[in-house]
């Protein structure tokens, strides 16, 4: 996740015009080491996903490290409320599993899979566990900071990775990192701290 100094994971809606060049490249090289990369509908919506490892340098490090050359793209959405034309969706090369309580069909050329909930919630320790059943071993989560929260209710979440950008955006409607109730504060460990043009990388562990 990144946000700004005033504690803001976007401006104008977007998360982009938050971080600089090695935010994106620590992004990117973090989808080459795990298993799968969960996002949330509304920052899928926002940011306007496609295939989720496009360079062939990053599909080579993922092979060099014994994974597929393409994560599983998980998305947690309730409703379904897509854009049909999300590139996500029409990327052949792409595998999809959809976790929803939507009895809803998405279009799209990508390989598209469906776990479907009862109620009006995705159970995020149940959808978890059937990921572990099919042998993913690391999520990677992208938020949106729902989705986070939802993750740290459950305790599902092992370590954050945070950039810190040394800009104001002094937007009181932006959305934190976090949006929800924990009911708990959660302590972190720091396991690095890492600056690149005024930009703080942070590593932490949830303890």
């Amino acid at each position: 996740m990144v946000t700004t100094a005033d504690g803001r994971a976007t401006i104008a809606g977007r998360s982009g015009a938050i971080g600089n060049a090695a935010d994106q490249d620590l992004f990117h090289a973090l989808r080459t080491r795990v298993d799968a990369v969960m996002v949330g509908a509304g920052t899928l919506r926002a940011e306007r996903y496609g295939r989720l490892v496009r360079r062939p340098e990053r599909h080579e490090a993922r092979e060099r490290a014994g994974l597929v050359p393409d994560p599983l793209a998980v998305i947690v959405s309730g409703r379904l409320d897509l854009p049909e034309d999300l590139p996500l969706l029409h990327d052949p090369e792409q595998e999809v599993l959809v976790a929803t309580f939507s009895d809803a069909e998405l279009e799209g050329a990508a390989r598209i899979e469906y776990l479907r909930f009862d109620g009006d919630s995705v159970d995020m320790p149940r959808l978890l566990g059937l990921l572990h059943e099919r042998g993913v071993r690391s999520v990677l989560c992208e938020g949106g900071p729902t989705l986070n929260a939802e993750l740290l209710r459950a305790h599902a979440v092992d370590e954050i990775f945070h950039c810190l950008a040394p800009k104001l955006a002094g937007e009181p409607d932006a959305p934190t990192l976090v949006s929800g109730v924990l009911h708990d504060a959660v302590d972190m460990d720091l396991v690095w701290l890492l600056e690149n043009e005024s930009h703080l990388f942070l590593r932490c562990r949830l303890r």
